[in-house]
C-alpha cells in the first residue's frame, strides 16, 4: 500500500554558531498544492529552496511552513560618526563664541543625535552562508519527517479503504445472489401485478400489458450495475497499490460508486435489494470521506 495522506505534522530544530532555530511543517487537505511560508526578516532567500523541495516530494495538500530563529545575546558596538562630529565642530567655530561662553564639551557633542551610533555585530559573510546552508539541510530533514508522517497516515487510510471495498464487494455479491433477481421471481411478480390490473378493469389489452411488463423487467435488471461495481472495486484496489498520487482518481471512483448505488436503489424491485442498496450507499459515502484525505 503506497497511498499518502494529505494530513501531517513535523518539527525540526537546529543551530549554527550564534543562530538557533526550529521548523514547523503542517499539511492538511487541499485540491492542489498550496504552500504558505512564514519566514523571519532577512531569511527570504530560503523561499526558492523550500518551494522546490516541497514540490519534489509532495504533489497535493495545503502546507504551512514556519521558521522561528533565536540569536545569542551580543554586546552592541558603539561607533562615533567622525564626519558628523567634525561638521558639528566646524559649525560651532563658524558661529563664533561670545565672551564668557564656554566652548562645546566632548560629552555635549557626543550627546548630539547621530554622533554616536549603536550597531549590532554582524555575522561574518562566511558564517552567514554556513547558517543558510544549515537551515536548508534542517528544512530538508524536517520535510522528510512530514513525508513520513503523511505516509504513515496513508497506510491507515489504505487499510480502512480496503475494508470498505471488501464490504462493497460483499454487498455486490449479495445483490447478485438475491432471489428477487431470478427470472421466475420477476415473472411471478409481474404476472401478479398484471392479474390485479385485469381484475379491476376490463379495458386493458393483455398483449399491451405483456409488452410493458417485459420492458419494465428489462429496466429493472441490475446486472450492468453489478458489473460496473466489480470493475470499480478492482480499479480502486489497483490505485491503492500504485505508486504516486492517486487521490483525484479515487475521488472520481467514489463518484462512480455513488452513481451505481443510486441506480441500484432506483431499480430495486424487492425489499432485500432495497436494503442492500441502502447499505451500499452508506459504505460508499464512508469511502468518499476517506478518499478526500488521499494525496
Amino acid at each position: 500500500m503506497t497511498i499518502n495522506s494529505m494530513t501531517g505534522f513535523a518539527r525540526g530544530e537546529g543551530s549554527c554558531g550564534a543562530l538557533g532555530w526550529y521548523w514547523e511543517l503542517k499539511s492538511v487537505n487541499g485540491k492542489g498544492l498550496d504552500i504558505r511560508l512564514r519566514l523571519p526578516p532577512g531569511l527570504d532567500q530560503l523561499d526558492p529552496h523550500i518551494r522546490a523541495a516541497i514540490k519534489a516530494r509532495i504533489s497535493r495538500g495545503s502546507l504551512q511552513v514556519s521558521l522561528q530563529v533565536q540569536r545569542e545575546n551580543r554586546t552592541p558596538e558603539l561607533r562615533v560618526n567622525t564626519e558628523i562630529l567634525q561638521a558639528m565642530l566646524a559649525a560651532a567655530e563658524g558661529l563664533g563664541l561670545k565672551d564668557g561662553l564656554a566652548p562645546p564639551s566632548i560629552d555635549g557633542l557626543l550627546a548630539l543625535k547621530g554622533v554616536v551610533e549603536i550597531v549590532e555585530q554582524e555575522e561574518e559573510e562566511g558564517r552567514a552562508e554556513a547558517q543558510l546552508e544549515a537551515l536548508r539541510a534542517s528544512f530538508d530533514e524536517t520535510l522528510g519527517k512530514l513525508a513520513a508522517a503523511r505516509a504513515e497516515e496513508g497506510a491507515h487510510i489504505a487499510a480502512v479503504l480496503e475494508g470498505q471495498l471488501r464490504v462493497i464487494a460483499d454487498l455486490r455479491e449479495r445483490a447478485a445472489a438475491s432471489p428477487a433477481r431470478r427470472p421466475e421471481a420477476i415473472r411471478e411478480r409481474l404476472a401478479a401485478q398484471i392479474s390485479r390490473l385485469l381484475e379491476t378493469s376490463d379495458g386493458f389489452d393483455p398483449d399491451r400489458l405483456h409488452q410493458e411488463a417485459v420492458l419494465l423487467a428489462t429496466k429493472a435488471d441490475i446486472q450492468e450495475e453489478l458489473d460496473r461495481l466489480s470493475a470499480h472495486v478492482a480499479a480502486a484496489r489497483d490505485l491503492i497499490a500504485a505508486e504516486g498520487a492517486s487521490g483525484r482518481r479515487m475521488e472520481f471512483l467514489a463518484q462512480e460508486f455513488n452513481r451505481e448505488s443510486n441506480t441500484l436503489c432506483a431499480k430495486a424491485n424487492d425489499t432485500e435489494l432495497s436494503n442492500i442498496g441502502l447499505e451500499l450507499k452508506a459504505v460508499v459515502d464512508q469511502f468518499r470521506e476517506q478518499v478526500l484525505n488521499v494525496e
